[in-house]
């Protein structure tokens, strides 16, 4: 069970401040590193379409996201902070309504998004099933 450890609002918009959307350790360079150990080759990083997906496909058109699970209100993992709550669920929203968004544009593209969620990474075989049957 997650503590919650009570800081200031300066301290805490501080530390959301040093969150950065490329080069997660734990999503994105996690998964970076799955799918080199797994063999798969022919990805590029932040190739610029739509989304700027963390790893494309260019041959095959499949595009990668990987999602925090806070960021983008996974429904098992996303708990609504307890302050500010208005403000934490209309970022979330529009987190998700941006990633609809891409997605479509993308198809529209003619490309695949995929989307995996931080907590699935977990679970590394099923990421790396999940992917292989895309491409």
């Amino acid at each position: 069970f997650p503590v919650t450890i009570i800081v200031s609002k300066k301290k805490r918009s501080e530390n959301m401040s040093r969150i950065r959307g490329k080069g997660n350790e734990k999503t994105e360079l996690r998964l970076a590193r799955l799918m080199r150990a797994e063999g798969l080759r022919g990805w590029r990083r932040h190739l610029p379409i739509p989304g700027r997906p963390d790893f494309s496909f260019r041959t095959q058109k499949v595009a990668v996201f990987v999602d925090g699970c806070f960021w983008h209100g996974c429904p098992r993992c996303f708990r609504l902070p307890k302050y500010n709550r208005a403000f934490w669920r209309a970022k979330i929203v529009g987190n998700r309504k941006r990633d609809r968004s891409v997605n479509s544009r993308l198809r529209r593209l003619g490309w695949k998004a995929l989307r995996v969620k931080e907590c699935e990474l977990k679970h590394q075989n099923k990421v790396l099933d999940k992917i292989k049957a895309v491409i």
